[in-house]
């Protein structure tokens, strides 16, 4: 039970943390920043480009950089007991 209860509070931590971390993604002037919540705080757009360009642009930046809040959250989780490897 006490196991239970350290994974608990292990978690709580790392949710913290990882609210603290931030992602930038930019592709051709389109920016994309979030966070370890997974929310987006920033988005720049190229005035430049096509509306259909910056819609593209746009998807592809939010989902790469969601795999990279994965990827930290995955190797923060690593080194919790009870997940990971």
């Amino acid at each position: 039970m006490f196991d239970k209860l350290k994974q608990i509070k292990q978690l709580k931590e790392l949710q913290a943390s990882l609210k603290k971390e931030r992602v930038e993604v930019e592709r051709l002037g389109v920016q994309v920043i979030i966070n370890g919540g997974l929310e987006v705080e920033e988005i720049t757009i190229n005035p430049s480009l096509s509306k259909e360009e910056q819609e593209k642009l746009l998807v592809d930046s939010i989902n790469e950089a969601i795999k990279k809040i994965q990827v930290i959250a995955a190797q923060k989780m690593s080194g919790i007991s009870g997940f990971g490897a």
